[in-house]
C-alpha cells in the first residue's frame, strides 16, 4: 500500500490534529508577509538602476521628438534662400556688394544655402538660449508646463546642432565646386579644412571669423550631448558645463557679425541682429538675480542656506556684467554704432572678401 493511500484511509485522531493542522497552516500563511528577496541586476542594468529613472528622455526618443521643429527649420532655411536668391537675381544682394563676381544665384546657389542654413541655425540657438533661461529664471503662471519647455529646449539644440554642421558642409561644398585644381582628393582636403580645421583658413576676415564659427560647432556638439550623460557624470558637473552653451551662441553672433555678408553693412539686417541680442540680454540678468534653483540664489555672504563670502563675490560681479550687457545693447542700437561698414556706391569698389558666411 502507498503512502498516498495509507493517508487516506487513516481515521483523523487526535495525534493528527494537533500535528497535521499546524503544519497546513504555515504552508497557508500569505506570502506577502515574508520580505521579497531583491532580484540581482544584471552589469548592464546598473547605471539605468543608480542614475536614471522611469521617463528620463533619452537621445533616440528626442531626435524622434524633433522631427517636426526640424522640419520647420528646414522650411525656415528654404525661405532664407529663396529671400536671398531674390536678392542676388535683383542685384540688391549684400553679399554680391562685398564680393561683385558672385552675381549669378545659379552659380553659387551653394553659398546662398550655406548662408541659409546660416541664419536658420542662429535663429534656432537663439530660442535655444531663449528657452534655457526661462527655465533656468524663475517660474510664473502663464508658462508652459515645466516638462514642455525641457522638451522643446532638447529638441531645439538638436535641430541647432544639425543647422551648424549644414551651414559648414553647404560651404565646403562651395569650395570643392568653385576649385579649378584638377585633383579631386585635394580639392576635397582644402575644402575639408577651410571649413573645419581652426586656423587652416587664411584670408581677410575668415581668419578669425571662421575659427570663432568653428569653436561654436565644435562646443555645440559636447555640451548637446551630455544632457544624456548627465546620470554618469552627476548633475552637478553636467549643470557646470551645460552654462557654457550660451558661449556657443555668443561665439555664433560673433561669428556672424565678422563675416556674415548680410549683415556686412550698417542697415537694417544688422540692426535687427543686435535687436535680437536685447531679450537675450534681458532674461540672463533675470535669471542670475532670481535663479530658479534656489542653491544659485546670491542672497546676502554669511547668512545660513546662503553662499559663502567667496562665492558671493564670484556672483556679484556676473549680475553686474550681464547688467552692463543690455546698457551696452541698448546702446548700440540706439546710436546706430554697431560696427557696420558703409554700402559703396559702386559695386566693383568695394573691398574683396573672399566667401563671406551668412
Amino acid at each position: 500500500m502507498s503512502a498516498g493511500s495509507a493517508l487516506g484511509t487513516r481515521r483523523p485522531g487526535r495525534h493528527t490534529c494537533t500535528r497535521v493542522t499546524p503544519v497546513a497552516r504555515r504552508e497557508e500563511r500569505p506570502t506577502h508577509a515574508a520580505p521579497a528577496t531583491p532580484v540581482p541586476q544584471e552589469p548592464d542594468q546598473a547605471p539605468e538602476v543608480a542614475g536614471r529613472r522611469e521617463g528620463t528622455p533619452h537621445l533616440r526618443g528626442d531626435l524622434r521628438a524633433a522631427v517636426p521643429d526640424a522640419s520647420a527649420a528646414v522650411g525656415v532655411t528654404a525661405a532664407v534662400f529663396v529671400f536671398l536668391w531674390y536678392r542676388m537675381e535683383a542685384g540688391t544682394s549684400s553679399t554680391a556688394a562685398v564680393m561683385p563676381f558672385m552675381d549669378d544665384p545659379r552659380a553659387y546657389w551653394m553659398y546662398l544655402l550655406s548662408q541659409a542654413f546660416g541664419w536658420s541655425a542662429l535663429l534656432w540657438a537663439w530660442g535655444t538660449v531663449m528657452l534655457g533661461l526661462v527655465l533656468s529664471g524663475p517660474r510664473t503662471a502663464r508658462q508652459p508646463p515645466r516638462r514642455t519647455l525641457e522638451r522643446w529646449h532638447r529638441t531645439t539644440s538638436l535641430t541647432t546642432t544639425a543647422l551648424m554642421f549644414a551651414h559648414a558642409l553647404m560651404f565646403a561644398a562651395e569650395l570643392v565646386r568653385h576649385d579649378t585644381r584638377p585633383a579631386w582628393l585635394t580639392r576635397l582636403w582644402s575644402a575639408f579644412a577651410d571649413s573645419f580645421v581652426p586656423g587652416w583658413y587664411d584670408s581677410g576676415t575668415g581668419q578669425i571669423a571662421i575659427p570663432i564659427g568653428q569653436a561654436a560647432l565644435y562646443l555645440a556638439v559636447p555640451l548637446g550631448l551630455l544632457f544624456y550623460v548627465r546620470h554618469r557624470i552627476g548633475p552637478r558637473t553636467w549643470r557646470r558645463l551645460h552654462r557654457f552653451v550660451l558661449a556657443v551662441y555668443v561665439l555664433s553672433v560673433w561669428h556672424t557679425l565678422l563675416y556674415g555678408t548680410n549683415v556686412w553693412y550698417g542697415e537694417w539686417p544688422r540692426t535687427v541682429l543686435w535687436l535680437l541680442q536685447i531679450p537675450v540680454a534681458l532674461l540672463l540678468v533675470v535669471r542670475l538675480a532670481r535663479p530658479a534653483r534656489r542653491a544659485e540664489r546670491l542672497g546676502a555672504p554669511g547668512r545660513p542656506g546662503g553662499p559663502g563670502l567667496p562665492e558671493w563675490t564670484a556672483r556679484a560681479p556676473g549680475r553686474l556684467a550681464a547688467a552692463v550687457v543690455v546698457a551696452g545693447i541698448l546702446a548700440v542700437v540706439v546710436s546706430g554704432h554697431d560696427g557696420g561698414r558703409t554700402r559703396p556706391a559702386d559695386p566693383l569698389a568695394s573691398t574683396p572678401h573672399d566667401h563671406g558666411s551668412g
